[in-house]
């Protein structure tokens, strides 16, 4: 098993599957490389590692709903760990982080899309420390995609807050101004998802290098410190999407100051 390598690789022995993952292969895979683009990651064993972190955070999320529709309503904890106590300390934990960032206010507004950003994230980024499989969050693929929609979001919501007014802010204080303003806006708002994207992808695989390294050199003890390295990186990528989707999204809502 490679560096990119997982266990969904055996079902490439089977003749439809490999036939299906090259013919997606050829239509989705990228085939133009530059610095660190490298030869396309597109595998379906990304779409299948995907999926089961969906299922994962469903079947957590049932967890903690069957936890508040309880008898005593969720108020008293399981006497032992379980996946209920797990996922009511990460509402807890993630609902504290948005409304230090957002304020009390806007958090309830949107503690459902950052909070799911942030867990979506988290598990997928959490898979590359699992050996036999890897993190679909080191494809630029699966980064544009939650990039584009926090930027798209941006914009939806400012509009629903100001109006059309919003579209102001791109042209500058002042008439004379709109000729330097708007393309420096322009730019700025479309480095937004690259930056998030590539950022994620970057920090994802170069943890992913290091820790296969270290596997394949001296595959018992060694690679622990970089594994809790790893999960450290992780965690810190979840955080740093959703401060900046939050940064992005505070900023569509701001008034101007009279």
């Amino acid at each position: 098993m490679g560096e990119h390598g997982t266990w969904f690789d055996y079902l490439n022995r089977i003749p439809a599957w490999r036939s299906l993952d090259h013919k997606l292969q050829e239509l989705l895979g990228r085939s133009w490389e530059w610095q660190m683009f490298g030869p396309s990651g597109w595998t379906l064993a990304h779409v299948l590692i995907t999926c089961c972190v969906v299922i994962i955070i469903a079947l957590g999320s049932l967890a903690f709903y069957r936890g508040l529709s309880s008898s005593d309503k969720g108020l008293v904890p399981p006497r032992t760990m379980n996946v209920r106590n797990a996922f009511e300390f990460i509402a807890e934990s993630l609902y504290g982080f948005v409304e230090g960032g957002m304020g009390e206010k806007q958090a309830k507004r949107f503690y459902p899309l950052i909070g799911g950003l942030f867990i979506f994230i988290l598990f997928n980024n959490l898979f590359a420390l699992i050996p036999g499989f890897s993190a679909p969050t080191d494809s630029l693929k699966t980064n544009v995609g939650i990039a584009l929609l926090v930027f798209l979001l941006t914009h939806v919501y400012g509009v629903k807050e100001h109006g059309l007014a919003y579209f102001k802010h791109f042209l500058g204080p002042s008439p004379a101004l709109i000729p330097l303003m708007l393309p420096i806006e322009l730019v700025s708002h479309v480095a937004r998802p690259v930056s998030l994207s590539v950022r994620l992808m970057g920090n994802m695989m170069a943890d992913h290098k290091v820790v296969m390294s270290f596997f394949a050199l001296v595959p018992i003890l060694i690679p622990l410190p970089f594994l809790l390295l790893g999960l450290l990186v992780c965690l810190i990528q979840a955080v740093v999407f959703c401060t900046l989707a939050m940064v992005y999204i505070g900023m569509s809502l701001e008034h101007e100051e009279h």
